[in-house]
């Protein structure tokens, strides 16, 4: 928990506190005092009498009471000065800047869990161990540099690494990025990112606190707080960005399933991310470039002009904007002729709009005013401008910073001259503004921005598939995959269509209901998990001799228990499942079916609860969109039965919780249906 002594404390104790500048015992206080912390700093030392002009205790038990305590001191000694703290001093918050704990071993994590225990009897707060420490408007409680100046309208950084905090906020000053309260959680042994980011939201204050929240994961130990005060924050107008590390590798799930095998944790984070509305990032860069575009105003529309005299940037640009699905669409008409008379000979403004090296501060304004005011399909403008080193572009840089302030419509600068311009790039910074050095980057963070969608708060949707049938096959069934009967069953009373099958263990009982089925017809082999591999799948059977043939030989198949036949079905092969991740719950994946689930690795993911705006969503960010769409002269399918199918998925999670994997693949759609050919279902009700 996070409490008023952590936040703004009367007092600061440094256990551990050093004269040497290059420790961190010294640097901090160094910082706590550079920062001008209003309360009083103490500091236990045995070896100092004096600490930086401080007076310096030997012991914690000769402290007066103090609200917070910065441990740095060895591990293993922790614990006993945590103790005398709390049981003397009433300390009720702790920033353990000491290593040494959970991340080395066994060892450590009884140490780190005995701490825990103690200050959570005492209802206190713990930062860390293993952490740089905590950046507010109240105290420079880190050992680190830089230590930026506190700016409200600035970010919050939330970081499970100090170092990635200090890198971050190392390359964004140089931006031009401003920072309010900085956290560095360390080990997380009490409070996660997830937890700052809930006191964040619980507590926020729109007339005073940071309206960006840029967050670096390691671990993810609340997927649901996370979610919950992300949309809410969000809700309140708050944007958020956030890296999540170690996302690469699958679950420890076992392989079961087509979609047991394609489901990456990194596929639930951003299932996660993108519910909640926060912009996944992969990288630091993307990070920084995706906050700045936060600094700017909102892009409403896809449509971007490029203003530059540097044509190979524009080109990169246009690139970059056009693979995310933003547009830099022709300009033309009657007012780009009137523009292009105020420019150089040799310019153009067909878009991207190069007015020349030898372009004037007052011809870029008249450029930004057109794109502004009679350039109506024009939603943002990104302005690349740097120099040869062999003019000054301050007037240039003066005019843009105006223009950002006066436009309506979002303007991006890049300014790439981070040498030749150095000077002109400073003061356009001190007015607060934002530079994009890389114009490539900027193109690949604003479509990230744009295409990320906002949480919307939406009604609970009513459970209006068969609860009681669905309870009632899951409670009679044992743990591990269901029967095919009981896979049919649970089909229906969720709802989902499905192709016309049985499952037949008899020779003679396949024979005798042969008439009720049309041919041609598919016969799988029951039992084996993956029948294709196994040779348990025979299709196009056009009649009784075929198909009593056919029923011999799957019957041959190791761990065979029975011919499941279908009647054959064609159309679009289509693939929806659920995966379910300890902390996440269910996750819904839709995509092409059949083998190229696997091959193009083409899905989108939800987490449960998936409404229909959602679900519509999911199929429309799929790269095999138009084949779904329909393409050439084909038909496509039919997208809202394909809705329906996910939102029924969910609504059967939801109900059935029991269920751990589903794979439905390939389902077989078409404009006038979409039916499931082959589903395997997996539960475990521990």
């Amino acid at each position: 928990m996070i409490n008023t002594q952590l936040i703004n404390p009367n007092n600061i104790v440094i256990v551990g506190g050093s004269n040497n500048l290059s420790k961190p015992g010294g640097k901090i206080i160094k910082n706590l005092i550079d920062g001008g912390f209003k309360g009083s700093l103490y500091v236990v030392n045995p070896k100092e009498k004096e600490v930086q002009g401080l007076q310096c205790y030997s012991e914690v038990n000769e402290l007066p009471q103090v609200d917070l305590a910065i441990i740095v001191i060895p591990a293993l000694h922790c614990f006993n000065a945590i103790e005398t703290l709390i049981d003397t001093k009433n300390t009720k918050a702790f920033i353990i800047l000491s290593a040494g704990f959970g991340e080395l071993g066994e060892e450590g994590q009884v140490e780190e869990a005995k701490i825990v225990e103690k200050i959570n009897a005492a209802n206190a707060s713990l930062i860390g161990p293993n952490c740089i420490g905590v950046l507010n408007e109240n105290y420079s409680g880190v050992f680190t540099t830089p230590i930026p100046k506190y700016d409200k309208k600035g970010c919050d950084l939330i970081s499970s690494s100090g170092a990635t905090a200090v890198f971050i906020m190392e390359a964004g000053l140089q931006l031009g990025l401003k920072f309010a309260n900085v956290f560095s959680v360390g080990n997380a042994a009490q409070i996660a990112v997830e937890d700052v980011l809930a006191y964040m939201d619980e507590n926020f204050d729109k007339t005073k606190d940071s309206k960006i929240k840029l967050l670096y994961l390691e671990s993810i130990k609340n997927p649901k707080k996370l979610l919950k005060h992300a949309k809410s924050l969000i809700n309140k107008g708050v944007r958020i960005a956030a890296i999540k590390a170690g996302s690469s590798a699958a679950g420890s799930r076992a392989a079961a399933s087509h979609t047991g095998a394609i489901a990456s944790s990194d596929m639930i984070v951003r299932a996660l991310f993108k519910k909640a509305g926060i912009v996944y990032c992969s990288s630091r860069d993307e990070l920084i470039s995706v906050a700045s575009v936060f600094n700017y105003k909102e892009l409403k529309g896809k449509n971007i002009a490029i203003i530059t005299h540097a044509g190979g940037s524009a080109v990169m640009l246009a690139d970059a904007l056009t693979h995310g699905g933003l547009e830099v669409p022709a300009i033309e008409g009657e007012n780009a002729k009137e523009l292009l008379s105020y420019l150089y000979k040799g310019s153009s403004v067909a878009n991207p709009i190069d007015f020349l090296a030898t372009g004037t501060a007052e011809q870029l304004g008249i450029i930004i005013d057109y794109c502004e005011h009679k350039f109506d399909h024009i939603d943002a403008m990104v302005v690349v401008f740097g120099s040869p080193g062999l003019f000054d572009v301050e007037n240039v840089y003066n005019v843009l910073s105006v223009k950002l302030d006066v436009c309506s419509k979002p303007i991006y600068p890049v300014l790439p001259s981070v040498y030749n311009a150095r000077k002109e790039i400073k003061k356009f910074l001190e007015k607060g503004n934002v530079n994009f050095p890389d114009e490539v980057v900027l193109g690949r963070a604003l479509p990230q921005v744009f295409f990320t969608p906002k949480h919307l708060e939406e009604k609970e949707e009513v459970i209006t598939i068969n609860k009681e049938k669905i309870r009632a096959i899951i409670d009679r069934a044992s743990n591990g995959f269901l029967n095919a009967n009981d896979v049919l069953e649970l089909l229906d009373a969720a709802e989902i269509p499905r192709v016309k099958e049985e499952v037949f263990k008899l020779k003679q009982d396949l024979t005798s209901n042969l008439s009720n089925f049309k041919f041609p017809i598919v016969m799988k082999v029951v039992g084996p998990v993956h029948k294709t591999d196994v040779g348990g799948v025979l299709l196009n059977i056009i009649n009784e001799i075929e198909a009593n043939k056919a029923f011999d030989e799957l019957m041959k198949i190791d761990g065979a228990k029975g011919v499941l036949i279908q009647e054959m079905n064609s159309g679009v092969e289509l693939f929806a499942g659920v995966v379910k991740e300890e902390g996440f719950g269910h996750a819904i994946l839709c995509g092409l079916g059949g083998i190229f689930i696997e091959v193009l690795e083409d899905v989108s993911t939800g987490l449960v609860p998936v409404s229909k705006s959602e679900a519509s969503t999911m199929i429309k960010q799929l790269k095999g969109y138009k084949l779904i769409e329909g393409i050439r002269g084909q038909k496509g399918v039919n997208e809202a039965i394909f809705i329906d199918v996910i939102r029924k998925l969910s609504q059967l999670v939801q109900v059935a919780p029991e269920i751990i994997e589903m794979d439905m693949n390939p389902l077989f759609g078409n404009e006038n249906s979409i039916k499931t050919v082959d589903t395997r279902i997996r539960i475990d009700k521990e």
